[in-house]
C-alpha cells in the first residue's frame, strides 16, 4: 500500500440534507488560558506515543508536531468570519449504506467543528474526463486524479462563505504519476479536497463492518479537515491528528484529540471543551461505537472534578 498522501488532506462525507444552516448554539469562546488549563487536566488520561515501528508515519517522516502555543502564532486558517460554512460536493454513486455513511460522517463533521454543512448538487463521474481516469492494474478499480476534481471542480464551486469545500465519492483515487492510490487530497490556499470511501470496507456487510467504515470515515474527516484549519500532525500522544502510513496504522489511533489538538480546534472554533466532548459522546453512544464514547465520557468525568 503506498503512502497516504498527507500534504494537506481531505475526505469527507455528507449527501443530500442539509446540516445546521446556521452554527449551532455557542456558549462564550473559550480563553486560551482556559484552553491550557484544560491541557493540563486532560493530560493524564493521554497514552504517549512510543518509538514508531519499521514503516510508520513516523519512521518515515521526520516531524516536529505542533502545540497549542505553537498553533496560536502560526497565523491559522480559521472557519471564522464570512467562511464559516462546510460544503460537500457529492461526486458519483452511493449504494444505500454508503449513502448512510457519508450522511452521517456529515452530522459528524458540523458537531465536531460546530459548523453548518451544506452539500452542493450532487455531480456524475461523466464530469471527469478521460485523462482524469484510470484503471488499477491490480484491482481494476477505476480510479480519478485528485488534482483534476481540486482545481477543475472543486476551486470555482467554493462559495463566498466557505471554509471549505470538499468532494466525496466511493471511487478510488490517486494523486500523480508513481502512486498507486490516495485516501484523499487537499490544498489548504484553495480551501478544497477531495476524499474517498472506496477503501474502507463494504458497510453493507453487516453492522460490525458498517460500524468500522464510518469509523474510518469519520476519523479520516475530521483529521484532513484538520489540516486544513492548520493542525500539524500530533507527534506526542496517540491522537486524531496522528500521521498514518496505512489504513493499519491508521485503525490503532483513537477518533479523539488528544488535549493540544484539542485546544487547537476549540480554539479555532470558538468552541468549549466539554461541548465538543458531551457531542462527541453522544454521537459514539448514538451509532454504537463504545470504545470511543467511552473515552469521551472519562475526559467528560476528569474536567467536571476539576471544576
Amino acid at each position: 500500500m503506498r503512502k497516504w498522501f498527507a500534504q494537506i488532506v481531505l475526505w469527507m462525507g455528507f449527501l443530500g440534507v442539509t446540516l445546521g444552516a446556521s452554527p449551532l448554539p455557542r456558549a462564550a469562546a473559550p480563553s486560551v488560558a482556559e484552553l491550557q488549563a484544560m491541557v493540563v487536566k486532560l493530560a493524564p488520561l493521554q497514552r504517549k506515543l512510543g518509538p514508531p515501528r519499521p514503516g510508520d508515519w513516523l519512521s518515515i517522516h521526520e516531524e516536529e508536531g505542533q502545540t497549542f502555543k505553537e498553533y496560536l502564532v502560526c497565523a491559522p486558517v480559521l472557519p471564522r468570519g464570512k467562511r464559516h460554512v462546510l460544503y460537500l460536493q457529492p461526486l458519483g454513486e452511493f449504494s444505500p449504506d454508503q449513502r448512510r455513511i457519508v450522511n452521517l460522517t456529515g452530522e459528524f463533521m458540523g458537531l465536531y467543528f460546530n459548523l453548518p454543512v451544506k452539500p452542493l448538487e450532487d455531480l456524475p463521474l461523466s464530469v471527469i474526463p478521460s485523462r482524469a481516469r484510470r484503471t488499477l492494474a491490480e484491482s481494476g478499480a477505476e480510479q480519478i486524479l485528485t488534482s483534476y476534481v481540486l482545481k477543475r471542480i472543486l476551486k470555482s464551486r467554493l462559495p463566498w462563505d466557505g471554509a471549505a469545500a470538499l468532494a466525496l465519492t466511493a471511487t478510488d483515487l490517486w494523486p500523480r504519476d508513481g502512486w498507486n492510490f490516495v485516501f484523499g487530497e487537499a490544498s489548504l490556499k484553495a480551501r478544497v479536497g477531495v476524499w474517498s470511501i472506496h477503501r474502507y470496507g463494504d458497510p453493507s456487510k453487516d453492522a460490525v463492518a458498517f460500524r468500522l467504515c464510518l469509523l474510518r470515515a469519520i476519523a479520516t474527516a475530521t483529521h484532513e479537515t484538520g489540516h486544513i484549519f492548520s493542525m500539524r500532525h500530533c507527534t506526542r500522544y496517540a491522537c486524531n491528528m496522528n500521521g498514518s502510513e496505512t489504513l493499519e496504522e491508521a485503525d490503532q489511533q483513537p477518533l479523539a484529540l488528544c488535549p493540544e489538538c484539542l485546544a487547537k480546534l476549540c480554539w479555532a472554533t470558538r468552541t468549549r471543551p466539554l461541548d465538543h466532548l458531551h457531542r462527541m459522546e453522544a454521537f459514539c453512544l448514538k451509532m454504537g461505537l463504545k470504545q470511543e464514547e467511552a473515552f469521551y465520557r472519562q475526559s467528560i468525568q476528569a474536567l467536571e472534578a476539576h471544576r
